[in-house]
């Protein structure tokens, strides 16, 4: 008998067979269905090209005089117009061979070939857990003969990408190839990655990112072997459009989404004239002005390019004259910074608390973890970035309820400008033991009832990647969806697509970026009854009721 040897390109890591493959089915979060949900309504018309949907969006104006409060419904009539077509999409991601962009890649890997493997609790499948758009449903009606309600997955309101056909690249910093980068993550199992190997190892090494060393925390170094060349930061803005037109001409792409899942960057100084402006921006690239950071030149490059861009971390990307930029050029960003665990809960905690009449006076927030995040963010120039990030969470539920925090007095500066406010304080240690497995420590010490106290405390354990990789997904798709539809108002004739600023992206974001001008909504229930109401009404639907009308009368 003889020994049939592996090929000389093998990796050592050849995917067998599996034998899994034909017992364990696909996942529900992973289905492919084809057909979408269909309103039959006079409001609602389905084209081969088109669903166009008619939209009242009420509202109420309010005015204050003496105390009293006069309020005067409003309802503005609109037509939402959405492309059927999802178009062939790519991801580019900066830091593409991190733990996020690496463990994405493999995932969506392993759901596309269905590999299930073993760990120590048995046979696992892929699947999309953690995914609002592929793991979680929306309220559509009511069954006339049961009385029960209708749950459909948020994925099937409209046409949306699926997760498996996104084609996947980017860039970064490290040279190291994909299947090697992997390894280095530590996230995933080590079966999965056995099976996954040879996939990743096709993706070869991420495109040569760029690097400024005052940036990013001087431990990055070490990994920075795979740089753009050069300190001509208009050069770099030209090769880093030329990489995305190229990636979208060699794979025939219609839509492609950059996103920054790389380091977290220290803040950019706002200055006058430098980058306050379009114009300005451009220029300081031009002159390789100092305070032009690496995530503001993908940014500026992917707006040039026509192609959004979504930041996944916390620094200000969007300096006033990036937001501009996008807004002059009809191009789409969305952000910042990844919302996946403690500050996610405390979106809902916080807002509990203060919807029930209790008064939070402070919210102490731990967190410990192991990964080149953590490393990165034991620097405190880039700590600042995050600090910043997840301390604003709990401000518009405060600026809520004045009954119970005092008001900011007129022509205050500093955080008396803010008016009374809980004590907020964010600690972030790297302990290089745990790795991916963050530890957050939170407590949140109220005032009760006649001058009672309450103490909460929670810790919270989690896989850091694999909470953030899912909603790296989210953001891709719904962005990719968000440039199909476009909308008029009432004796507009053409449609228009939706402001440059995706707001509607909020309830991933720790610190949703939304349009100039506007408030932050940063409360959880609201982002995500935003999000649901929108897409239902691009299909002529109503807002969800939990008046539940018919259960209250005879």
């Amino acid at each position: 008998m003889s020994t049939q040897l592996p090929a000389t390109n093998s990796s050592g890591y050849n995917t067998p067979d599996s034998e899994l493959e034909s017992i364990v089915p696909v996942h529900p979060t992973a289905v492919r269905r084809p057909n979408y949900i269909t309103v039959q309504s006079e409001n609602t018309v389905y084209t081969d090209d088109h669903i166009t949907a008619k939209y009242i969006n009420r509202g109420a104006d309010v005015v204050v005089s003496d105390g009293q409060f006069t309020i005067l419904p409003t309802a503005k009539p609109y037509e939402f117009q959405t492309a059927r077509k999802v178009g062939k999409t790519g991801l580019m991601m900066i830091g593409l061979g991190g733990n996020n962009g690496s463990t994405l890649c493999a995932t969506i890997i392993a759901n596309r070939h269905q590999m299930a493997w073993h760990t120590k609790e048995g046979i696992q499948q892929p699947n999309y857990i953690g995914s609002v758009l592929r793991a979680s449903t929306v309220r559509i009606g009511t069954e006339p003969s049961t009385g029960k309600e209708v749950h459909v997955p948020i994925s099937d309101v409209l046409p949306m990408v699926h997760p498996n056909d996104l084609v996947l690249g980017g860039w970064d910093i490290s040279g190291l190839p994909m299947d090697k980068a992997m390894e280095r993550a530590k996230v995933l199992d080590y079966d999965l990655q056995r099976q996954v190997k040879p996939h990743m190892a096709l993706l070869g090494r991420p495109l040569p990112s760029i690097y400024y060393p005052d940036f990013i925390a001087a431990n990055q170094e070490a990994r920075a072997d795979n740089v753009v060349p050069g300190t001509d930061k208009q050069a770099h803005l030209e090769h880093i459009r030329a990489d995305i037109r190229r990636f979208k001409a060699e794979n025939q792409l219609d839509r492609v989404v950059v996103f920054w899942t790389a380091n977290t960057e220290r803040y950019s100084d706002i200055i006058p004239g430098v980058n306050d402006t379009a114009d300005n921006v451009l220029a300081a690239i031009k002159t390789s002005h100092s305070e032009v950071s690496p995530s503001t030149l993908f940014a500026v490059a992917a707006i040039l390019e026509g192609e959004p861009f979504v930041n996944g971390a916390p620094q200000n990307t969007f300096v006033p004259g990036v937001i501009a930029l996008a807004e002059r050029e009809k191009s789409f960003i969305g952000g910042d910074d990844l919302k996946s665990g403690q500050t996610k809960l405390k979106s809902v905690l916080a807002e509990f608390l203060v919807n029930a009449g209790i008064k939070p006076l402070s919210i102490a927030s731990y967190n410990h973890l192991g990964n080149n995040d953590g490393h990165n963010l034991s620097a405190e120039p880039q700590f600042k970035s995050k600090e910043i990030s997840k301390s604003s969470v709990v401000d518009d539920m405060v600026d809520a309820n004045r009954l119970l925090y005092k008001p900011p007095v007129l022509g205050a500066t500093g955080k008396t400008a803010k008016g009374e406010h809980p004590d907020h304080i964010v600690v972030i240690k790297y302990v290089p033991a745990v790795g991916d497995s963050k530890r957050a420590i939170d407590e949140y010490y109220s005032e009760i009832f006649c001058g009672g106290r309450q103490t909460i405390n929670i810790f919270n354990e989690c896989e850091d990647s694999l909470l953030a990789t899912p909603l790296i997904l989210d953001l891709a798709i719904l962005t990719e969806l968000l440039t199909r539809v476009k909308y008029r108002g009432e004796g507009q004739t053409e449609f228009a697509p939706l402001h440059a600023v995706l707001s509607l992206l909020s309830y991933m974001c720790k610190a949703p970026l939304v349009k100039p001008g506007t408030d932050v909504v940063n409360s959880l229930g609201r982002q995500r009854n935003a999000l649901e109401s929108f897409l239902k009404a691009c299909v002529g639907l109503e807002s969800n009721s939990d008046l539940l009308l018919e259960t209250r009368i005879w």
